[in-house]
């Protein structure tokens, strides 16, 4: 016997389907159609409005991939008995399929220039300002963004991500434009019906408000005349009324539900095409607010905000309006959602500093919460820095997409690696792109962890990714749960305002510590070497370019470059976005990136070499006479202390010599011996007489590996490539290389269609081995590792992370550990026992494995890989094809040796010609006493003062006494937060004119403001 609810859904489905749907549109009328095809790069309303439109049918092919067309529509509006906000035109640009976000997408503008709403596939709709017997006229702006995702059933490549290998045909034919009467009954019984039946379909079979929802559904159907939709849909809502009014339990779950929409800063569409798919977005959004007084949107990215300030100043005073009456809410306090594992310390005190100045200057707005629904993980450095920029909560949907364990957490505390909390939440409707649906609802309910301790959670509702917002049907979801039985309370609100009732309601949740590890997406540790490598760069340039121009600020007067490093430091900022740093774009973006990269690197170098010059010139009338380097590390490199500027140190002694068993490198510290096949199968520490490799054991290795991921190109890395792979042995040539001051052994090899060139190399008075990895790439679908078997017994890595590092597993005792097989670092990583360790550093890799292996004779070993390069094909089936330079190294020690190897490998210190009379000019800014204590900043205030910023953080773990030198002068010394505003000293325990004494927490992040006089 059929179930008597199934039978009710097929016939209520097919009423729907059959008779209202149609019944939305009451009349239609045909309209004029013409249009103008933009020849290269998108142009601005009042440009193209000025060309030739000419005729254009309904049926006709438009848009090459990446094109756009402008299509002028014009008509009469019939005389309909209507109200205007009955009167809409209806675009259908020829959509494919029901994903919003990902295809052909338009803007709709007045005659005047002023824009109206966009069009999407889910949302083809724009209302008319035009009364019966009124002529009008509008202009669509479409592009004709090709369908890259294809749904990720596939991930094949496609010659789409460039515009320079796409194809010309166009993709796209024009299904429909007309003048439409809407019906507003009918429409709201469509919604009506599709939130009960939601319901319905997510209670239990048993349950009697299930059976209470499908009989006011059966007495609906039977209300409606299907020959009289229009006549008859009051009665048809009037049947729903009681099913519909029925209140939601008392202990029904609570949803807030944040209308917003993630909108990619680029990822399979360059950064020019999201430019538009803001506008377009944001005009939906404010489209929807004029007819929903309640409806509230939150917009994260002030990067985003500051191109529509750029490019639609129109709209962006009208969102300056509504974020005025707290409707149009910005969030998260930041320049874009970035990835967080790889971007730099201060790059992501950036983040904030920018992004929380555009809010506050533009709008009187700091955002109080972090909003990164979508980032791949988050580094355990978040909680401090989110504390330090004046944010108190947290939110990430993104961990549930975990392929090992669950999270067992929605609201949690995170704390971080210096002790610092935040309020977090995963919403637990497990994705940022809810439609408010039955489904939605109840998954939000049941995933739930916290239940009976907490019963509330947010619901970010509306398309994504690709942009497009929230709808008028999602609106209406939302109003009809507002409290409906069976189902949680729905309310419309700012993420504050959920914040604010979470955590009262849940004073005392669990504490996570630690990262937050995304169990997916670790390939994006390596994808795209050449925008890793650009980002780290740029990092550093930056770090450098303010170092020195803050120097000569203070020291000759020199002006300041603020607007020339704002600009820098926003296109480095937009290039972290959790699609672009991480590799996971198209071949364009990340084209796009290099060369963005290049003509910063070109300016900060320019305005560093100025610096420079100005500052080694000393006295005009001295000879130039002296070689000047300038070490910009915190660190002390070849002599030259921290942060400053001195000669070269001299002594040491290098050597080089041809044995029977290999060829032998040694200086004072270190003795490396290289055999046949140039592999490192010797590495003593002089100091200790220990030696590094294990028995039987060679170091830098490159192993190419397999690597075919179940799906997620260019995101994942599964664990079964562990066991595709093989060692590059085959030795083509090999040179050696001699001086006085430095030795090397390069070898040359060849696997597959690629080529490499390893150097191993030894300085005079180095500590660390130098090891360079050239590698001309040519490999498909393969992964090359560089690994380094250290003879260490322990159950632990630490890997460098913002201001500090973490301590990981080497052991797969958990499902948790067994997970983390492959893990991000910054500058290095380093192993150790309690009396011995060693780490290796690198200039551009982000991507490692650290693992434990049975050593002959007893115990373990560890062994230390960094993951070079990839070869992914999709998005970009030309990702890292080409040239690649890698520089790592060797270091014995302890963490601080592994902290400093990892900064004098980054900052090179820059030789600079110039007068020996310029060395009082010389010394640093600040340095501090205690090499734990490490001044990662020097810069100018941003208010334009001339006050002195000193960003620095203790960087062992442990608490730490520090005196902090100053060398110029000042009146008073205060803390602040990373905005530079005032906040209770702390750290601060003294200060006399020329010096600061501090006491910090393991891993305390502090900035000091040095007021001039």
């Amino acid at each position: 016997m059929h179930d008597h609810s199934e039978l009710v859904r097929q016939r209520i489905d097919r009423l729907v389907r059959e008779r209202l749907v149609p019944a939305v549109e009451r009349a239609r009328a045909s309209v004029a159609v013409e249009a103008w095809e933009v020849p290269d790069e998108p142009v601005p309303f009042a440009q193209a409005v000025t060309n030739d439109f000419a005729p254009f049918a309904i049926g006709q092919a438009w848009g090459r991939p990446w094109g756009t067309v402008w299509f002028r529509v014009s008509g009469t509006v019939p005389d309909w008995r209507a109200d205007a906000d009955d009167v809409e035109l209806v675009v259908d640009l020829g959509f494919t399929g029901a994903q919003a976000g990902f295809q052909a997408e338009a803007l709709v503008y007045a005659s005047d220039g002023s824009i109206l709403k966009a069009i999407e596939p889910l949302n083809g709709y724009v209302r008319l300002d035009a009364a019966p017997g009124e002529e009008f006229e509008v202009f669509i702006e479409a592009a004709a963004n090709p369908d890259i995702g294809s749904g990720f059933v596939e991930f094949r490549p496609t010659v789409l991500g460039r515009r320079s290998t796409a194809p010309t045909e166009p993709l796209y034919a024009l299904r429909r434009i007309d003048v439409v009467h809407r019906d507003r009954e009918v429409w709201g019984l469509v919604q009506d019906i599709w939130t009960l039946e939601g319901l319905a379909l997510q209670l239990a079979p048993t349950s009697p408000r299930r059976a209470h929802v499908f009989a006011a559904l059966e007495a609906m159907a039977d209300a409606v005349d299907p020959s009289d939709v229009a006549g008859t849909a009051a009665q048809g809502r009037a049947a729903l009324r009681p099913a519909l009014d029925a209140p939601a339990a008392a202990s029904a779950h609570r949803i807030f539900a944040v209308g917003h929409a993630h909108i990619d800063s680029a990822w399979l569409w360059p950064v020019r095409e999201t430019i538009r798919k803001v506008a377009r977005t944001f005009s939906n959004v404010l489209d929807l607010m004029d007819q929903d007084p309640e409806f509230v949107f939150a917009a994260s990215s002030a990067q985003q905000y500051a191109w529509m300030k750029r490019f639609y100043p129109e709209l962006f005073e009208r969102i300056r309006v509504r974020v005025a009456e707290g409707r149009f809410v910005p969030v998260g306090g930041m320049w874009v959602e970035s990835d967080t594992n790889l971007v730099g310390g201060e790059a992501l005190v950036r983040q904030f500093v920018e992004g929380t100045r555009f809010f506050r200057d533009e709008f009187g707005v700091h955002p109080r919460e972090v909003w990164l629904p979508d980032t791949f993980g988050f580094t355990a450095a978040v909680p401090q820095i989110a504390r330090a920029a004046g944010t108190e909560f947290f939110l990430s949907q993104k961990i549930s997409w975990n392929e090992t364990n669950r999270f067992p957490h929605h609201t949690f505390l995170w704390e971080g690696i210096d002790g610092s909390r935040i309020f977090a939440h995963f919403p637990p409707v497990d994705t940022y792109n809810a439609m408010l649906s039955g489904a939605d609802l109840a998954r939000a309910e049941q995933n739930f962890a916290d239940k009976g301790r907490a019963n509330t959670s947010l619901v970010p509702f509306g398309f994504g990714d690709g942009g497009g917002g929230p709808t008028r049907e999602m609106v209406a979801a939302a109003r009809r749960t507002r409290s409906l039985d069976g189902s949680p309370t729905v309310r419309m609100a700012a993420p504050a305002e959920f914040f604010d009732a979470a955590r009262a309601e849940f004073p005392e949740p669990a504490v996570w510590t630690g990262e937050l590890y995304l169990e997916l997406h670790r390939g994006t540790y390596t994808s795209q070497a050449r925008t890793k490598r650009g980002n780290r760069r740029s990092e550093a340039l930056l770090h450098e370019t303010e170092l020195w121009c803050a120097t000569a600020a203070v020291r000759l007067g020199h002006t300041y470059p603020y607007d020339e490093l704002r600009e820098a430091w926003q296109t480095v900022l937009l290039q972290q976005f959790h699609d672009i740093l991480p590799g996971s774009s198209i071949g364009w973006v990340h084209d796009q990136a290099v060369e963005n990269y290049r003509i910063v690197g070109e300016k900060l170098e320019g305005l560093t070499g100025d610096a420079l010059a100005a500052l080694a010139a000393g006295d005009a009338d001295a000879d130039v006479d002296a070689e000047i380097l300038f070490n910009a590390a915190p660190v002390d490199v070849d002599g030259v202390p921290a942060n400053a500027a001195g000669p070269r140190a001299a002594g040491g002694a290098v050597r080089i010599e041809r044995a029977a068993a290999g060829i032998l490198l040694q200086n004072d510290h270190l003795a490396i011996r290289i055999d046949a096949e140039g592999l490192i199968d010797s590495l003593l520490d002089r100091a200790t007489g220990r030696e590094v490799l294990p028995p039987g054991e060679r170091a830098n290795l490159l192993q190419v590996f397999r690597d075919t991921p179940r799906q997620w190109d260019a995101w994942d890395i599964d664990p079964e490539y562990r066991r595709l792979g093989e060692s590059v042995t085959t030795v083509d040539a090999v040179e050696v290389e001699e001086s006085d001051e430095r030795v090397a052994v390069s070898v040359t090899r060849s696997f597959g269609a690629s080529t490499v060139v390893q150097t191993v190399a030894l300085a005079a008075r180095s500590n660390a081995v130098e090891l360079t990895t050239a590698v001309d790439w040519h490999e498909r679908q393969r992964m090359l590792k560089l690994a380094f078997p250290i003879d260490v017994h322990t159950a632990s890595a630490a890997s460098e992370i913002q201001f500090g590092h973490i301590v990981r597993p080497t052991h797969t005792n958990t499902s948790w550990d067994a997970a983390r097989f492959e893990t991000s670092a910054h500058r290095w990583v380093h192993v150790a026992d309690a009396r011995f360790g060693v780490a290796v550093a690198n200039d551009s890799t982000y991507g490692h494995d650290i693992s434990r292996h049975e050593r002959p004779g007893g115990g373990t070993y560890s062994l230390l890989r960094q993951t070079l390069l990839r070869a992914p094909l999709f998005p970009d089936p030309e990702a890292d094809q080409g040239m690649h330079t890698l520089r790592s190294s060797i270091v014995v020690g302890h963490i601080g040796d592994a902290i400093a190897e990892g900064y004098r490998l980054n900052l090179p210190p820059r030789a600079v010609a110039g007068s020996a009379s310029a060395s009082a000019a010389l010394l640093p800014l600040v340095s501090s006493d205690d090499p734990a204590v490490v001044v990662e900043t020097v810069k100018l205030a941003e208010d334009r003062s001339g006050d002195v910023v000193v960003r620095l953080y203790e960087s062992r773990g442990a608490r730490a006494s520090a005196g902090l030198r100053v060398h110029f002068g000042f009146s008073v010394v205060v803390e602040t937060d990373l905005h530079e505003l005032p906040i209770p000293a702390v750290a601060v325990t003294a200060s006399t004119p020329d010096r600061v004494e501090l006491a910090l927490r393991p891993f305390q992040l502090l900035t000091l403001r040095f007021e001039r006089p």
